[in-house]
């Protein structure tokens, strides 16, 4: 299993009521048996440009693992679903992890660099 980070954009209509388009993208990770991790609920912001005529989108970032083969199935079964107007999704660096969780936990400890 591969760690992946997601990003997903989801129609902004949908807002009031967004359970329903998240358990979509949910459903497409876990039927491509991967699991979801974390989630986050960015809210709705401005677009830089117009996607589909939305200027607003709702965006929702999460952490994901996937089997290596299934990142090309849940891509192309993002593509066509109507909630989602854009996404990303991006490995996961194991060694930019691993520098940030030593930072985090030096942090936590109370320990500065000088």
């Amino acid at each position: 299993m591969r760690e992946y980070e997601l990003t997903v954009l989801i129609h902004p209509d949908l807002e009031a009521d967004i359970e329903p388009a998240l358990k979509k993208v949910r459903e497409i990770v876990a039927s491509n048996k991967g699991t979801v991790k974390k989630e986050d609920n960015w809210g709705k912001k401005r677009l830089q440009y117009k996607i589909g005529g939305e200027e607003f989108a709702v965006y929702v970032y999460m952490e994901i693992e996937l089997p290596a083969e299934a990142n090309a199935k849940v891509q192309s079964t993002l593509n066509i679903t109507d909630e989602v107007l854009r996404y990303l999704l991006v490995s996961v660096d194991e060694k930019i992890r691993a520098l940030k969780e030593a930072e985090d936990s030096k942090e936590s400890e109370g320990e500065t660099e000088e």
